[in-house]
């Protein structure tokens, strides 16, 4: 059926010529080969012993977040450009002691691994792994508070993420908050206001972060900009600077 479609769009494209034709026979074609990758991709027979303990016991269950670390580093291997893991449920508002103690052992060694995995096959320094969520956690407790039983609430202003590779600068932490974990404070140790989309310091904005992360794939984000009814727009909202604190 393929093969006849093709042969369809070949002389449609002979008759008028049209530059889009081929556009949609090349998608066609990218499309099949995607399909007939993922086989390949998706056996993990070939994976030796070593690999599995390094990635934990879940790596060889699908759909767990283990097996999806490997199957990054697989895809990785074989040039595709972004991969993005999931790893859901990370809201305890209440029942975090035990609920957190399971997300970890499911995630932390898993991740450590791809990380060690990618940079073993000289993969790290051009791969940027980045790992973090959209908001972080209050650092005091939510709810009725037990010894066994408390939560925690959203919290936007200030939380943690670590990044890996891609030109990052290893071994280091950058950024701080106030003695009660609830405000950014600068390098001179004073509050920073959330309000605030310049850069300032010792803080990173969402806008900041994504200005490094742009910089760390070879993209200046100012050469983005465009201008649309009167305003401008950019993938980091006219804002943002590259955090080069953060650069190896």
């Amino acid at each position: 059926m393929l093969d006849r479609m093709n042969e369809l769009n070949r002389v449609q494209f002979e008759k008028e010529l049209d530059p889009e034709i081929e556009s949609r026979i090349a998608q066609y074609e990218m499309a099949f080969r995607m399909q007939t990758s993922l086989p390949d991709i998706t056996d993990l027979g070939s994976e030796p012993e070593s690999t599995f303990a390094m990635y934990g016991e879940d790596s060889k269950k699908p759909g767990t977040f283990a097996a999806n670390c490997l199957l990054a580093r697989r895809l990785a291997e074989r040039g595709v450009g972004f991969i993005q893991l999931y790893h859901q449920g990370w809201d305890q508002h209440g029942n975090l002691p035990s609920s957190i103690r399971g997300q970890c052992k499911e995630t932390d060694q898993a991740s450590a691994a791809l990380v060690r995995d990618l940079k073993q096959r000289g993969l790290l320094e051009d791969t940027l792994v980045v790992w973090g969520g959209e908001f972080g956690r209050t650092a005091y407790s939510q709810g009725a508070l037990t010894k066994d039983n408390y939560g925690r609430d959203h919290h936007p202003r200030c939380f943690t993420i670590w990044m890996a590779g891609g030109g990052v600068k290893p071994g280091i932490t950058y950024g701080q908050t106030d003695a009660y974990g609830y405000n950014i404070v600068g390098a001179d140790g004073n509050p920073i206001s959330p309000d605030k989309h310049h850069y300032e310091p010792g803080a990173v904005h969402v806008h900041d972060l994504q200005a490094t992360m742009l910089h760390l794939l070879g993209i200046d984000h100012t050469m983005l900009t465009a201008t649309h009814q009167g305003r401008r727009f950019r993938l980091t909202d006219v804002h943002g600077k590259v955090v080069k604190e953060l650069l190896a």
